[in-house]
């Protein structure tokens, strides 16, 4: 809680103004209970017999409290409607706060962070938490302000009218507090709970939806509604013990309310209290209670919106291992050089993905990385781009090491295309100008001729203009694929990082874009990932990796002549 309200700082003015309402709301409770003690006795003063059709013969003393009583009232509405608001605005903005920091969190974490929690986990902190947060904060921060001002008010006004009678109405009153800490406990571990599964119905349902074409082939259908239906059914049994601890409270309140009414009553036949007095003092038992029901309700809120907090600070918290630095440098020269000094990584406390590599690439190279799955070629090219940072040794270009880079000066120098080829469910242009400020349509057009794919782009109805959908599912994979080349040939950057970018072709798609591939090369860098050997073979240098370690070094006919590595990888694909 006091994290959160280090949020709200933010906005101290407004929340102020309506604290200060709400006190004043809360307050005029003591003027409206006064007021109608002092109604009461003048409306029945010297009435007999119950006789009412003098009742207002009590003169300008009985509209003075009469108008004070309404006075009050409009007062307290007033005051608390605008308590309310402002408070309610404080805690929307708080909240959009915490998602707008959670979003910027995950924008900011390296690809290891992504590895160890699942997408639905983290699209459940993003929008379940945060939206448990603002319920929370939504439903309880002005209770906080004016309830308690209110059972001040309330208990100050029964002190002040009998004090005798106070005590014998609120003798049992310290019973209401230990069910509401005793249960308020579970209701924040009962909570978190829920939350916790709720993320793992997320992440199922995200897979399922996303691996539909897989779990159809397979005849999953079954097991994976088992699986669903199993963490639907331990969310629905979180939060139903969430609901038995949160509500246990409210027959307790009732029955205690039960209890000073009888008490009070019976203290009235045996006292002197005047009529008006009667009045207000039971108006008084009637509200005193209700701020200790609201507060009671109100801690249960919080316990519950706690374990959700608790989900969301852990993700602010969480460490980001490749760090930005500030002020950092632009890569605006011209590139000369890229060199790897001493480079080792692991990730995490696993054992070394790479092992003391050197290596110096000019500028203009092209560079072939090959070698069997695991042996380290992507984790190598992932530390141009800083996805990742070496766990020991560095990375430079034209001698300044990568770290002095901001993320944007250096990024966008780069062009990558992957085998896991990415669209965003925008239009084929958008997605081709993806990384800058404005579409050039002439440029995407040039762009998409020289990756193979200006003739299916023109059979579709709308064009450029045609919506692709969730990851490119209206598309074909070679279709997916040719767009993600002309992402990068339209961001004509110096460096380029292609890993397996023709794996999804078929062969005369794969020629036509390899010459595409060729000419967008020349007067560039490139790191080139590649497992069909006869992709690379015009490379200036080709690396072939096993065990993190760059085993050879040479051009095609260099390794060819050597018979190692590269010459088994060469006649395993090309004996038959």
């Amino acid at each position: 809680m006091r994290r959160l309200y280090q949020y709200s700082l933010a906005y101290r003015g407004r929340l102020t103004l309506g604290i200060i309402l709400g006190i004043l709301g809360g307050g005029s409770v003591f003027g409206m209970l006064a007021s109608l003690s002092k109604t009461a006795n003048v409306a029945f003063e010297g009435q007999v017999e119950k006789n009412l059709s003098n009742i207002f013969n009590a003169g300008e003393s009985f509209w003075i409290a009469a108008g004070l009583l309404l006075g009050f009232f409009v007062v307290s509405g007033l005051c608390n409607y605008f308590s309310i608001y402002h408070i309610n605005h404080v805690g929307f903005k708080v909240v959009e706060d915490l998602r707008r920091q959670c979003f910027e969190r995950l924008q900011r974490q390296q690809l290891t962070f992504y590895s160890r929690h699942s997408s639905g986990e983290l699209i459940s902190r993003v929008t379940h938490d945060t939206l448990m947060v603002q319920h929370a904060v939504s439903g309880v921060v002005a209770d906080i302000v004016r309830q308690p001002v209110i059972l001040v008010s309330t208990l100050t006004f029964m002190i002040l009218t009998d004090p005798v009678l106070a005590l014998i109405s609120l003798v049992i009153f310290p019973v209401c507090v230990a069910p509401v800490i005793i249960f308020g406990r579970k209701v924040r571990k009962y909570s978190r709970q829920s939350q916790e599964h709720l993320a793992g119905l997320s992440a199922v349902l995200q897979e399922n939806v996303s691996g539909v074409r897989v779990v159809k082939s397979f005849g999953m259908e079954a097991y994976e509604q088992t699986k669903f239906n199993t963490e639907n059914r331990n969310v629905f049994g979180r939060l139903i013990k969430t609901v038995l601890a949160r509500n246990v409270n409210q027959p307790l309140m009732e029955f205690v309310a039960g209890l000073g009414i009888v008490a009070i009553m019976l203290y009235v036949r045996v006292s002197h209290l005047g009529v008006g007095e009667f009045f207000g003092f039971a108006a008084a038992l009637g509200i005193v209670y209700q701020p200790v029901k609201m507060l009671s309700k109100v801690h249960m809120e919080i316990q519950k919106a706690m374990g959700s907090a608790e989900r969301i600070f852990s993700l602010l918290d969480e460490a980001i291992d490749v760090k930005e630095p500030e002020n950092g440098l632009r890569l605006d020269s011209p590139i000369t050089t890229i060199r790897f000094e001493g480079v080792s990584f692991r990730y995490e406390d696993g054992p070394d993905v790479l092992r003391d590599i050197n290596l110096e690439v000019k500028a203009g190279e092209t560079i072939a990385l090959v070698g069997s799955s695991g042996s380290g070629k992507s984790t190598l090219v992932s530390l141009v781009p800083r996805f990742y940072d070496a766990s020991t040794g560095s990375v430079s270009i034209n001698g300044i090491n990568l770290k002095d880079f901001s993320f944007d000066g250096l990024r966008s120098r780069m062009a990558l295309v992957t085998q896991d080829t990415f669209l965003f469910n925008d239009t084929i242009a958008n997605n081709i100008a993806y990384g800058q400020d404005q579409v050039d349509l002439e440029q995407v057009r040039e762009a998409a001729r020289k990756a193979n794919a200006l003739e299916f782009i023109e059979e579709m109805d709308d064009g450029f203009h045609t919506l692709v959908g969730e990851r490119g599912g209206r598309l074909s994979g070679g279709q997916k694929q040719r767009l993600a080349i002309a992402r990068a040939i339209y961001r004509d950057a110096p460096i380029l990082i292609l890993d397996e970018a023709t794996n999804a072709l078929d062969n005369e798609s794969e020629r036509q874009v390899q010459a595409a591939i060729n000419e967008m090369m020349k007067g560039r860098t490139s790191f080139v990932i590649a497992h069909r050997l006869g992709t690379i073979q015009h490379a200036d240098r080709i690396l072939v990796m096993q065990n993190g370690q760059i085993v050879e070094n040479g051009t095609h006919e260099q390794l060819l002549e050597a018979s190692g590595v590269y010459r088994h990888l060469y006649d395993l694909q090309f004996k038959v």
